[in-house]
């Protein structure tokens, strides 16, 4: 793969990751909600879910744009469990962060169950599914090879967790937390408005397509 085209990919994912969506507002809320430890649990999941799209990338498997029935079924699901995912944001109770006197420790609700959420949360998103399927043409350029396309996987999988781990730790540092304190409220409910107005989006633009065939 040539240099031009890894930092292409390399800046193209980086933006992805810069920019707030379902991912970033769930490890806010299990870091404020649930502590530091779940939401580093959920960063795996997280950057699990994205290892998938990654490696189906790599092996050029297309099958989502192939088969429309796939893509369809992966979308709406997708679309249903993000708005699921925004009901559950509206109705958290904000935890009490002023007796705090270090990060809040997890809730007990088993090891796994946050990164199972994050990876739920990474893998049923539609928009995730799609942003590596579009970078499918540069991993499988004719002059990638197979082990070029592994380092610019493993590097992808490491960015996302680094990153989606920063995030989680900021959120559970006292100087963050302190700045979020009386306002974590409108935090949830802002994120889950986020989340609902994603899927208002990703559901009218598929319908409006059929209303112009009809």
């Amino acid at each position: 793969m040539p240099w031009q085209d890894f930092l292409l990919l390399a800046g193209a994912h980086f933006l992805a990751l810069l920019s707030p969506g379902p991912d970033f507002f769930l490890l806010i809320h299990t870091a404020l909600a649930h502590g530091r430890a779940a939401a580093w649990r959920a960063a795996l999941g997280i950057a699990c879910a994205n290892g998938v799209f990654i490696l189906a990338a790599i092996a050029g498997l297309g099958l989502l744009r192939e088969q429309p029935l796939a893509h369809a079924l992966l979308y709406w699901t997708g679309c249903v469990y993000l708005a699921w995912l925004g009901w559950q944001f509206w109705r958290a109770r904000p935890a009490d962060l002023r007796t705090q006197a270090r990060p809040m420790q997890d809730t007990g609700d088993g090891p796994l169950r946050h990164g199972l959420r994050g990876f739920l949360s990474g893998v049923l998103n539609p928009k995730n599914a799609l942003f590596y399927l579009s970078l499918f043409a540069v991993l499988a350029g004719p002059h990638s090879t197979l082990l070029a396309k592994a380092g610019a996987g493993l590097w992808m999988f490491a960015a996302v967790l680094g990153w989606d781990c920063l995030v989680a730790w900021a959120f559970t540092r006292q100087t963050v937390m302190r700045r979020f304190e009386g306002h974590q409220a409108l935090l949830h409910r802002g994120s889950a408005c986020v989340m609902w107005a994603a899927v208002a989006l990703m559901a009218w633009r598929p319908l409006l397509g059929l209303l112009r065939l009809a």
